[in-house]
């Protein structure tokens, strides 16, 4: 039986996500293993198969916003929207997630755990920063609190579908070899707890321009301290607290702040869900 756009609707979200996964892969796949065999420049053929990537992935997403979902609002669907309030929103997430992570790593400071220290490339990371974090905020908010989130909300419960999606964002940055896993799996958490605030923060909003600034705020203040080496760490504690591998995702301070991030996110959706129904 073919399967046509019409009757993919009528199937199951495994299904659905399979099919969506694979129609991305099949025809990419060749196109990144031709560049890596003909480009001897690692990061070079990182960036150009990744952006080739992304590209895919929004025409692939508008095509299935048309034919299988049957929707004309294109992208505006998953909450992409170019209007003046997602662009404030944008700008509350950027600064909050900034901030977050600015004070997670003041404190640290503060209590002795890290020392700061000059770096002579600082201002090259801060806008190479600003460009990853935005590129990889982007299309992660576009891929997991978007489409990835639709389709779990058109088969399950909102409960169901937050926690899977959460899961799942946090499974697939996980994948590493076994002993990998088992060292940095506090990471896993933190993960965890990072898809639940970014998607409370588009329930919030309805939209995507809160999670996304939220999520570029943290990758861009992370690129910049991590890759100019502006903090140099302790040892005073373990690297269970301060994060295992220098990842303040794996240590306990950072699940923490995570996790006062998440209590805000939601009660911010359940205030703004209730103004709604008062309305």
């Amino acid at each position: 039986m073919k399967l046509t756009p019409t009757r993919l609707t009528q199937r199951a979200f495994p299904v659905r996500v399979t099919i969506f996964v694979l129609m991305l892969a099949v025809p990419w796949l060749p196109v990144a293993t031709l560049l890596a065999w003909l480009i001897p420049d690692a990061n070079l053929v990182t960036i150009l198969t990744m952006g080739l990537l992304f590209l895919m992935f929004l025409g692939l997403l508008r095509w299935w916003v048309q034919r299988v979902r049957r929707d004309e609002q294109g992208l505006k669907r998953y909450g992409l929207v170019w209007t003046r309030r997602n662009g404030h929103e944008f700008l509350l997430g950027l600064g909050l997630g900034l901030t977050l992570l600015s004070a997670l790593f003041l404190l640290q400071g503060v209590l002795g755990w890290l020392t700061w220290q000059s770096s002579p490339y600082w201002f090259r990371f801060l806008l190479e920063g600003s460009l990853v974090g935005l590129g990889t905020a982007f299309a992660e908010e576009l891929m997991f609190r978007g489409w990835l989130q639709d389709e779990l909300e058109e088969d399950y419960s909102p409960v169901v579908a937050l926690w899977s999606g959460a899961i799942a964002y946090a499974l697939l940055h996980f994948i590493k070899p076994l002993d990998e896993v088992l060292h940095t799996l506090p990471q896993f958490f933190g993960l965890m707890l990072l898809g639940l605030a970014l998607l409370w923060a588009k329930r919030s909003t309805g939209r995507l321009g809160l999670p996304i600034g939220l999520h570029m705020g943290l990758v861009w203040g992370y690129y910049l301290i991590d890759l100019s080496k502006l903090v140099v760490y302790t040892d005073r504690v373990p690297a269970w607290v301060t994060g295992i591998n220098r990842n303040p995702l794996a240590g306990l301070l950072g699940i923490g702040v995570l996790l006062m991030l998440v209590l805000a996110m939601r009660a911010r959706a359940r205030r703004a869900s209730q103004s709604a129904r008062q309305m």
